[in-house]
């Protein structure tokens, strides 16, 4: 289709399929499950559900397209650069001295968490006063690695249900997700989605590099760290109410990209569209596989994701020549 002389771009339609898509997925949500389906099953247990899947998702596809167009780097992650681990450590270490899960404290203690380990990150990776992308995604394993260590020692400390399992922080789960939970992680993941849009041109530009972006006169710190920020409200208190879910945020956005190109505008809001489907099946699958028994969530998207990791691994170093 044209609009006179200039065609028409392809990701609107896209995004309408989308959204058809997801709204069919969360009614055939609704409607499975190993319970009887009843208006009060329905209400009170899978809707919760199904929209904390529904604002996951979108928040992680979003965040991966962020990490990846501000890094500069196709197999960033929002896990990669500590996020969802300083999550799960702040909510779990509130519980540990009295804040109930579900609720707006345990979203703030988890989006104070995940900031803490980026700006941990940030400053082991600064020079000249600018983060390195390979420092910082170095950093971010190691600030990983410790947070899960800490995380690891105050789950088996636990005296009480309070800290929940080590399972459930590192496979991630929506079983316990209420509407209380779901308001506790609105607010950031809309604030998070607004802080996104500011830098979706200016990433546009730094796709030209660091010193093309300079000359093109884009504050490319300005712009990684707004592009943290936006990624640490997007992630941090959904990984306090359902636990770390790897994979969406890295897989969903070279998907899009392969559909709609590297403009980063259509890109963020297609990623946010696919990572919320993708998460929706993904536990959709998990209640029902192995019925009675639920499987954790995270189990599912890495089944899914771990073979497209190793393809795309492949593809990006063939790209590059090989790596040292």
């Amino acid at each position: 289709m044209t609009r006179g002389n200039r065609a028409m771009p392809a990701w609107p339609w896209i995004a309408l399929l989308l959204v058809g898509v997801l709204a069919g997925l969360c009614f055939a949500a609704l409607n499975v499950g190993a319970a009887q389906t009843t208006s009060e099953i329905v209400m009170n247990i899978r809707a919760p559900r199904v929209v904390m899947a529904v604002l996951i998702g979108s928040g992680l596809g979003l965040a991966g397209a962020l990490m990846q167009g501000s890094l500069a780097n196709p197999l960033a992650d929002p896990a990669l650069v500590g996020v969802s681990a300083g999550a799960a450590l702040g909510v779990v270490a509130a519980a540990s001295v009295g804040v109930a899960y579900g609720t707006l404290g345990a979203g703030v203690a988890a989006t104070v968490g995940a900031a803490i380990a980026v700006v941990v990150v940030v400053a082991a990776s600064l020079h000249d006063k600018r983060p390195e992308v390979v420092t910082l995604l170095l950093a971010g394993v190691a600030v990983t690695a410790f947070a899960g260590s800490v995380l690891a020692v105050i789950v088996s400390m636990s005296p009480s249900a309070a800290g929940r399992s080590l399972t459930f922080w590192s496979s991630g789960s929506l079983a316990l997700s209420t509407w209380g939970g779901v308001i506790s992680v609105l607010p950031f993941v809309i604030a998070g989605a607004i802080l996104a849009a500011s830098v979706a041109r200016p990433l546009d530009v730094l796709s030209l590099g660091d010193r093309g972006a300079f000359a093109a006169g884009v504050n490319v710190t300005s712009v990684r760290y707004r592009a943290l920020g936006a990624t640490v409200l997007l992630v941090g208190a959904g990984v306090g109410a359902v636990g770390v879910i790897a994979f969406v945020g890295l897989l969903v956005p070279h998907a899009v990209r392969a559909l709609v190109g590297p403009r980063h505008a259509p890109l963020m809001a297609l990623s946010a569209l696919a990572g919320a489907i993708l998460l929706l099946v993904s536990d959709t699958l998990a209640r029902v596989v192995a019925n009675p028994i639920e499987v954790p969530i995270g189990a599912i998207t890495a089944i899914i994701g771990a073979p497209a990791f190793f393809v795309l691994l492949r593809r990006t170093r063939a790209r590059q020549g090989g790596w040292a």
